[in-house]
């Protein structure tokens, strides 16, 4: 991974520069990541079911929210 940083005065750093590819990727695995929790909790819970259509919808309603 091709990091910079961004530092201060007294040399600490305070930011991070990355490629915007690298960025891309990482975001794309933290939505997954976000996605198997969900299943998880849901999975867990004693919930009533939800159709599958019905979920995938609003899964994608929220990755498009997340990515505006």
């Amino acid at each position: 991974m091709n990091t910079q940083y961004i530092t201060d005065k007294k040399g600490k750093k305070i930011s991070v520069i990355l490629p915007i590819r690298e960025y891309k990727k990482m975001m794309e695995q933290i939505e997954e990541l976000e996605d198997i929790k969900l299943y998880d909790k849901a999975i867990e819970s004693d919930d009533e079911a939800i159709p599958a259509n019905q979920v995938f919808n609003e899964i994608e309603s929220k990755r498009h929210e997340l990515r505006s």
